[in-house]
């Protein structure tokens, strides 16, 4: 048995030996995804794609709670559509895949795979806007896009990827800020409820905004190895984008106006989150709301006779009161079981035998403490949910215990390059709002700006990087 726990174990690289191997082998070791055929695109598998189902159905609940509703867009935009907007345009072009042939034919207009469809919603939305009783419209897609990435990891960066993006129109300026701000909060409350991750809120610089935007702001999440991972991002359009299209209205005084419009995103590159934030060297730690195995029931000498009848009835218990619970039933050493459920970062296991059946009880096991502890089985459902509650706080309060130790200030160009360069984290420090100096940090220390709170704080009067006066307080870092 301990041979077996230990072979599983010592698959994946330790994560202070080499993290980025170890976030390799936990996606592969767990059966998350697997690479293609197709270069740069990713398979992702049932164990991966489970998560997906789950982080979808919740945050597609909650962004139906403010209004939002689900439409699809096509995955071609024909090249004149995509040139109307000149700054998005050159933001993507880099990325942009084509379409040159239909068949043997080649194409009159090529098309592009989308990387984003703002434009497909401008051209949508110019027909479907005609008075201010037609706003706002409030839509979103589940869809994926395709950016042809140089450099590709599984989850965090992929050719082709799943996503949702929201497109709003709205009568007033007023109106869409509100809707930027709102959907980055749900983003970010989201992301602390259900995946347990605590989040910097913030606005990005001129530099980092969208292309096209008028304003982008994030939610910003720290790694176990002290790197920042851009989790969400909303964006206010202004009225650029509906000037570019055409996008009017007639409003209340009979005058006829430019739409504002916003737009707002996350996607697979989320799940990589999960895992850097909280596995460990066994492989996942999944938060139990968005584990799609919650609990595994383990049976213990299973041949035995009425344990796996138990085991399936504890499981067939909890089920009807909602928990997402599997049985091992598989005939693997209890070792090997016990080592595949920590791989795959099941919330906790309970582990049932003969002598617990006869004794009137069973063991839950935690993922995340490894903690041990009796249970009547009288009682299994009531302390189920007690234990699921337990370990969704406690996996939130150490990811945050861990974000706030790894946040330092820096006052001076000298100490801000030494903690840059010796302590992975996000590193406070003040800006001028000179893009100059945004791009020296990125050239000298490959760190960028992630973004400008909007909790602010006077850490001095001048910039770290030049000494000129400063505007900004900012979170620097290194960054996925």
């Amino acid at each position: 048995m301990a041979n077996d726990n230990k072979k599983l174990v010592e698959e994946i690289t330790s994560m202070e030996e080499d993290f980025a191997q170890w976030y390799t082998d936990v996606v592969k070791k767990a059966e998350l995804c697997d690479y293609s055929s197709v270069k740069g695109c990713m398979i992702i598998k049932p164990a991966g794609y489970a998560i997906w189902e789950q982080i979808q159905q919740q945050l597609d609940a909650a962004f139906k709670k403010t209004g939002v509703e689900n439409v699809y867009m096509p995955m071609f935009i024909p090249e004149g559509l995509l040139q109307k907007e000149k700054d998005h345009v050159e933001g993507f072009a880099p990325e942009v895949a084509w379409v040159t042939h239909g068949g043997l034919e080649p194409l009159q207009e090529r098309l592009c795979v989308r990387p984003t469809s703002e434009t497909l919603f401008c051209d949508f939305y110019k027909n479907e806007v005609q008075s201010y009783r037609d706003l706002p419209k409030v839509y979103n897609q589940w869809c994926s896009v395709v950016r042809w990435e140089k450099t590709t990891r599984p989850f965090l960066r992929s050719r082709e990827f799943l996503w949702q993006e929201g497109h709003t129109v709205h009568a007033t300026a007023e109106d869409a800020e509100q809707r930027t701000i709102q959907m980055l909060n749900v983003y970010a409350d989201f992301v602390r409820d259900v995946l347990a991750i605590p989040v910097v809120k913030g606005q990005k610089t001129e530099k980092e905004k969208f292309a096209g935007a008028e304003s982008t702001y994030t939610i910003e999440a720290l790694m176990h190895d002290g790197k920042a991972l851009q989790s969400g991002t909303s964006h206010n359009f202004g009225d650029g984008f509906a000037r570019a299209f055409g996008i009017q209205f007639t409003d209340k005084d009979n005058t006829l106006k430019y739409c504002y419009q916003t737009s707002w995103g996350l996607s697979t590159r989320i799940i990589g989150a999960v895992i850097m934030v909280h596995g460990d060297d066994s492989g996942l730690k999944l938060p139990p709301k968005v584990a799609p195995t919650q609990i595994l029931v383990i049976p213990i000498q299973q041949k035995k006779e009425g344990v796996l009848d138990k085991a399936y009835e504890l499981r067939d218990r909890l089920a009807a009161k909602g928990f997402r619970v599997k049985v091992d039933d598989t005939d693997k050493s209890p070792g090997w079981k016990f080592s595949e459920c920590e791989m795959r970062g099941v919330p906790f296991r309970i582990e049932i035998g003969p002598k617990d059946i006869e004794g009137g009880k069973c063991v839950f096991v935690r993922r995340d403490t490894r903690e041990k502890m009796d249970v009547s089985l009288d009682e299994i459902e009531t302390k189920a949910a007690e234990l699921l509650e337990t370990i969704q706080s406690d996996m939130y309060e150490a990811a945050k215990k861990h974000l706030e130790t790894h946040i330092y200030n820096a006052v001076s160009w000298e100490e801000f390059c030494n903690t840059i360069n010796n302590k992975p984290g996000f590193v406070k420090a003040m800006w001028c709002g000179d893009r100059a100096c945004e791009d020296k940090i990125k050239e000298e220390l490959a760190a960028t700006s992630r973004c400008m709170p909007f909790e602010q704080e006077q850490l001095s009067d001048t910039c770290v990087c030049c000494g000129r006066p400063a505007k900004k307080m900012v979170y620097w870092g290194r960054a996925y």
